[in-house]
């Protein structure tokens, strides 16, 4: 598959040209640098890298599919072919093309062994033979080697993807959304409730997916026209979108002082036999919001909020917010300079593994596995072995067996972390060590004197007071907690408990894989992510019969 400087060639190579084609077109660079990576990046990352050849002799070479078994379309065979009027023509130069094609690539070398073998797909976007009865001249007289007639070609076929979807309308479309129209691009059809798994299907991934995946890495990559829309992530790090931007313009309000929590509502309603149903959070008393709309509904007021970062769109009671001046910033959050991460040293009687019961330290036993690359597919990839690694169901893992008063639950989230090399604490500072650290002294960590061991509901306090100081950021969606996942982020989905001493719930959130996806509704979105956790059971992937109505999550 093509690497990042790969895409980064393309774009260097294309980016103009085909940004003056998208005038007045939905579409981005990114997009048909993706449409292309998909399409025939396996062909010209290759050729490339030959200093022979030059970019007009790359383009020609930029054929494939000699598939013939199941196929539907003409031409089913090169009897079929050769049946056209101008097809031995073109069957004479679709095999040429693909013996060409086997002197750089030797995973053609076999089939062009084949005499009956031929090409099917010609052009760096891979406009298929079948539209050969229509348009002959197209394939016979090379236009697919031209890359402003390819794209031009790819341009049509993408519009009337937008039409077949009912955005013709459209001036600017979400990743999602180009996505979707890439889908249809390739299979002629878009199914909602599959979101980004429909497609053509390698084995691992579908065409959605992997064509978001080359749209997202290309957002990393500037290019003669732009500069990158997503800031390169570090090697062993995902490329994570900004939070998503501010659509309340009415007034600000802040939650009253009469009541402890608000309830945000999906809805302007309430369900009187499920009452906690439609609640998406709750605000704390003296909580900023913003007004969507000035005329209450059922008593229920439009709002948009931030909390940790997470941008909320719902309903709150009327009654329980206070019109408020607006604040300096709603955006950021005052720093914590001074607050270290706290971690206890390895016990000096040895390494901590996952066959002896959970304390508070942090595994460190040899070759255990970590986050690595800078690709969506080797970041999941990693994330996947450190779940088999870890193995959370196997009984010889004494660190996650139930046991009574154990947070299973936080530790697993914990080792997964630290593995994958972001920090969620196993043990956090005292409240006299957090005083002592503001004051400027730097207490050595001990166990029950300066830190102590943390819950589940320690963490969930500790995410939304700590977490964004140490790159943790909330997400309002389970939608795009999924999909950053998939992309290669680390996710967790806690709740908070209030009775007392009992502790919250905790998960992993997991890349979706070949066989293990999410629960997506009609829409395609994600209504139970597919989730890794310890507790009263353990399990390394599934999805959960339901989510907690109860639990401000």
């Amino acid at each position: 598959m093509p690497d990042l400087s790969d895409i980064s060639w393309f774009k260097n190579e294309f980016a103009a040209r085909i940004a003056t084609a998208l005038a007045n077109t939905p579409f981005s660079v990114d997009f048909i640098t993706a449409l292309a990576c998909q399409e025939t990046g396996l062909v010209w990352s290759v050729l490339r890298r030959r200093p022979e050849l030059s970019t007009a002799e790359i383009l020609a070479l930029c054929v494939g599919d000699t598939v013939e078994r199941g196929r539907r379309a003409f031409p089913q065979s090169k009897a079929a072919l050769l049946a056209h009027p101008d097809g031995a023509a073109m069957f004479a130069q679709a095999r040429a093309a693909l013996v060409a094609l086997a002197r750089y690539l030797p995973a053609y070398q076999k089939v062009a062994q084949q005499p009956a073998k031929f090409c099917h797909g010609f052009g760096i976007f891979q406009r298929d033979l079948q539209h050969f009865e229509r348009d002959p001249a197209y394939f016979l007289e090379r236009h697919y080697a031209d890359f402003d007639l390819a794209l031009t070609q790819a341009l049509a076929v993408l519009q009337a993807a937008l039409r077949r979807l009912g955005w013709q309308h459209k001036t600017r479309l979400t990743d999602d959304e180009q996505a979707a129209v890439a889908i249809v691009y390739n299979s002629g059809r878009y199914v909602p409730r599959l979101g980004l798994r429909q497609g053509w299907f390698d084995g691992q991934r579908y065409y959605g997916e992997l064509i978001f995946d080359f749209l997202r890495r290309a957002h990393t990559l500037s290019d003669p026209t732009n500069p990158p829309s997503l800031a390169p992530p570090q090697n062993g790090n995902a490329a994570l979108p900004a939070p998503s931007p501010a659509a309340a313009t009415g007034r600000h309000y802040r939650v009253a002082p009469t009541t402890a929590w608000l309830n945000l509502r999906r809805e302007p309603r309430i369900d009187d036999a499920h009452p906690q149903r439609n609640v998406l959070a709750r605000l704390p008393a003296g909580q900023w919001v913003q007004a969507l709309s000035a005329v209450p509904r059922n008593g229920f007021l439009e709002i948009e909020v931030l909390l940790s970062g997470a941008r909320y769109h719902g309903f709150a009671a009327r009654n329980f917010l206070r019109p408020a001046p607006a604040p300096a910033d709603l955006a950021t959050s005052a720093p914590l300079a001074g607050i270290p991460a706290a971690q206890l040293p390895a016990p000096a009687d040895g390494g901590t593994s996952r066959g002896a019961l959970a304390g508070p330290f942090s595994l460190n036993e040899p070759g255990q596995p970590g986050r690595v690359g800078d690709s969506p597919a080797r970041l999941r990839d990693s994330l996947a072995a450190i779940v088999a690694w870890l193995a959370v169901d196997n009984p010889a893992h004494a660190r996650y067996a139930p046991r009574a008063g154990a947070s299973l639950a936080a530790v697993y989230a914990h080792d997964y972390c630290h593995l994958a090399g972001v920090y969620l604490p196993r043990v956090w500072w005292t409240a006299e060590a957090l005083v002592r650290l503001k004051n400027g002294e730097v207490p050595a960590p001990s166990a029950g004197l300066t830190v102590t061991e943390v819950s589940v509901n320690g963490l969930f306090c500790w995410l939304r007071e700590f977490g964004p100081d140490f790159g943790w950021r909330r997400t309002s969606s389970l939608d795009k907690l999924q999909q950053e996942v998939n992309q290669g982020a680390v996710g967790l989905l806690i709740a908070h408990r209030e009775e007392t001493g009992r502790d919250g719930q905790m998960v992993v959130i997991v890349p979706e894989s070949a066989t293990q996806g999410a629960r997506r509704d009609a829409t395609g979105v994600v209504t139970a992510p597919l989730e890794s956790g310890a507790g009263r059971v353990n399990y390394r992937a599934r999805v959960a019969p339901r989510l907690v109505d109860t639990a401000d999550v």
